[in-house]
């Protein structure tokens, strides 16, 4: 016959391609690197009205004239009552533009750290994936986080489009400011990566048992890690938020800024912007990862396909 019959592999569907066929090209960092790009820009244009509102309120202060709003909902009203509805995506070119590469050098250094921290063993712990998700966040904070989320606040602070804004930062300050608050973003990115893949891989561990995860499981599992990593590092969000903005030389450093807001502002002041930054982590986590496991199991089925 001159038609052959399809292969039983090219007759399924991607999902269906067999775990232990794409398991052996799983941990391939460029893969990694591939599908938390894609993963990494649905997610930041998703969710950045709720990261809008929560710099914000972080940047509000208690000090002097009080705070400028009364939460999260009054927030948004103030912001679209002056600026309009896209008022809320003030800043989002910057913050779109650096998290595709966030994602990438995430996904990418957390696969690449774990396969050096496993070796050649065939199991993966816990601490395994704690450590390499705490080297990928100070990897992804150092070549990009900190720049990125440096001018995100200076616009938000200034209410300035990313051309403008960039333009008068870099000649007024000199391209060193967008490293400001280096230190806290090195400590939030490293507790935050470290936390959403220690308990994201813990999730599938003992609720799903490894096995493949459904899109609404990887949603599932992507709101529990991202709301364990807010409740563990606010204050470190807080601190980096205050040492990025236009009042940071306020402060003589970030232990100057945490003993400034707990001698001022109360302990709680750490905690400012928690709901906000819950709104946008907690669905935010859920579809990187959901986008994320599911891109990659299509690119490994790809590969798996046509023999790669």
């Amino acid at each position: 016959s001159r038609h052959e019959p399809p292969t039983q592999l090219t007759q399924v569907a991607w999902h269906n391609v067999p775990i232990e066929q794409m398991s052996q090209k799983r941990k391939d960092p460029r893969v990694a690197v591939l599908a938390g790009a894609i993963s990494g820009g649905i997610e930041a244009t998703v969710t950045y009205p709720t990261e809008f509102i929560k710099t914000q309120l972080q940047l509000s202060s208690n000090v002097g004239t009080g705070p400028k709003y009364a939460g999260f909902v009054d927030c948004a009203r103030w912001t679209v009552r002056n600026n309009g509805p896209f008022g809320l995506y003030r800043g989002l070119a910057p913050l779109v533009g650096g998290a595709i590469p966030k994602a990438a050098v995430r996904f990418g250094a957390f696969e690449f750290f774990k396969n050096r921290i496993v070796g050649t063993s065939a199991n993966t712990t816990a601490l395994h994936n704690l450590a390499a998700g705490l080297c990928a966040g100070v990897t992804e904070a150092v070549l990009v986080v900190t720049p990125m989320e440096t001018l995100k606040v200076k616009l938000i602070h200034t209410n300035q489009g990313f051309f403008r804004g960039t333009r008068e930062l870099v000649s007024r300050h000199g391209i060193g400011a967008l490293y400001q608050g280096v230190g806290p973003t090195v400590l939030k990115q490293a507790s935050n990566q470290g936390m959403r893949f220690f308990f994201f891989s813990e999730y599938k561990r003992l609720i799903i048992g490894n096995s493949s995860l459904t899109p609404l499981q990887s949603f599932g599992g992507g709101m529990f890690a991202g709301t364990m990593s807010v409740l563990g590092n606010n204050p470190i969000d807080v601190v980096k938020t205050r040492m990025q903005s236009m009042n940071a030389s306020q402060y003589a450093g970030s232990w100057d800024c945490v003993k400034s807001i707990m001698r001022n502002e109360g302990f709680l002041a750490f905690y400012k912007g928690t709901l906000a930054r819950l709104a946008r982590v907690v669905p935010g986590q859920g579809i990187i990862f959901m986008t994320y496991e599911q891109i990659t199991r299509l690119v490994e089925a790809h590969l798996v396909r046509y023999g790669a």
